[in-house]
């Protein structure tokens, strides 16, 4: 079996992201993280915060998705770096450019100096045409640095409620597939 590890960007996933409806339908299975910094995000603490998720539903399966959406992407991604789990894939959607005019004020202070290298594990990168936080040139780029899979998926804006994918049957299958790959 897989569990997930739900990584929201600022300020969590309301009810209608995608990511709180795929929590919905995966529970017990899924477990969101959960730092005290959700609106004024601090990486180590985002990162802790990843690490109890792990921990918990890493007892439960062999196999854990990370499902990281915005800034989330990031936190994941330094996780990984430190933490370099065995059995792990990373479904990394809309991550947003910490060097852009649109990146969150809020988390300059420990994200800004974040930086896309090589993960350790499966990873697919989501993006769209049309994110505001980030052009689909450095979305691709951040793929390419991540060694992920990169998938664009048109005109989505940031990938989030606003985007109206309800519950997001093309994200479901991607993932599918890149779970199914961290079986090789």
């Amino acid at each position: 079996m897989v569990a997930y590890v739900i990584i929201p960007g600022i300020d969590g996933s309301d009810e209608r992201h995608w990511q709180s409806l795929w929590e919905k339908r995966w529970r017990p299975s899924a477990v969101r993280i959960a730092p005290a910094s959700w609106s004024r995000p601090d990486l180590p603490d985002w990162v802790a915060s990843i690490q109890a998720a792990y921990e918990i539903v890493s007892r439960r399966d062999n196999q854990v998705a990370l499902v990281a959406h915005s800034l989330g992407c990031w936190a994941a991604a330094h996780w990984l770096e430190q933490a370099r789990p065995d059995t792990v894939a990373a479904f990394l959607v809309a991550p947003p450019n910490p060097q852009g005019p649109a990146f969150p004020r809020e988390a300059a202070s420990t994200f800004l100096g974040v930086s896309a290298r090589p993960l350790p594990c499966p990873s697919l990168m989501v993006a769209s045409d049309d994110d505001p936080y980030c052009d689909p040139v450095t979305a691709a780029a951040f793929a390419l640095q991540w060694q992920a899979q990169g998938h664009f998926i048109g005109n989505h804006g940031h990938i989030n409620s606003d985007s109206d994918l309800g519950d997001w049957r093309t994200g479901l299958e991607l993932l599918g597939r890149l779970m199914d790959c961290g079986d090789d």
